[in-house]
């Protein structure tokens, strides 16, 4: 079995909003591509592994910065900077990959309160899926990434009605790049273990309730209606 493949894609997928994620090991850069049109750069990722905000990702054709990831040696609750905004993905539980963040790109009005998104996952020996939940349980985004990859690292679906949004791609690939890479350390470090045993998941306090995580039996049904 070939370990570096790309996940494959779900014969669903709509080539249009979908996006896939390459890795260079020569630049130690990921270029973040559209599937129907995979020479073109949407987004550039740095890996700055030696700063505080570790993933920077920039836009392909202009290299104006988009966002920011910060990982943390013993939290377990990364941070991101979207557009200069700061957030928090933070975890509804200790053990499951379970997080929530806010959103103003998936929020009711321009001018409301942001909404409270929910990250929850399935995954097997090869493949991580990540989906992304709006406040009504909905799959507004999956990030299918390869756990074994050395170049392929994944794709990244866009779901529901804003799925062509440019606020919403931008937030997604921030916020999904940076749970990614905040959960790869979560399973390969003792500190994180023991930042997992002291943390405090649940809600972001900003006004707005998170909702508890959702199984992925629930999600997977989400997911399987998507096209009704």
């Amino acid at each position: 079995m070939e370990l570096t493949d790309q996940p494959s894609l779900p014969p669903d997928t709509n080539p249009n909003t979908t996006l896939q994620v390459d890795f260079t090991w020569r630049k130690f850069k990921a270029y973040v591509t559209a599937v129907s049109a995979p020479s073109k750069p949407l987004y550039i990722v740095d890996y700055k592994c030696l700063k505080k905000e570790c993933i920077v990702v920039t836009s392909g054709d202009s290299s104006a910065q988009i966002g920011t990831g910060t990982l943390h040696v013993f939290s377990i609750n990364p941070n991101y900077r979207l557009h200069g905004r700061k957030g928090t993905i933070k975890a509804l539980s200790r053990w499951k990959t379970s997080y929530t963040h806010l959103s103003h790109a998936y929020a009711s009005s321009p001018d409301g309160p942001p909404a409270t998104m929910t990250w929850t996952s399935d995954s097997d020996f090869k493949t991580w899926d990540f989906i992304c939940l709006d406040e009504h349980q909905m799959p507004v985004a999956r990030f299918k990434a390869n756990l074994w990859a050395l170049k392929k690292i994944g794709y990244i679906e866009f779901l529901g009605d804003r799925a062509t949004s440019e606020a919403a791609r931008d937030e997604i690939v921030v916020t999904g790049l940076t749970l990614m890479y905040c959960m790869i350390l979560r399973t390969t470090s003792l500190l994180s273990f023991f930042g997992a045993i002291f943390a405090r998941p649940g809600p972001i306090k900003d006004g707005t309730a998170a909702h508890d995580g959702v199984p992925a039996a629930q999600t997977r049904q989400a997911l399987a209606g998507k096209q009704d």
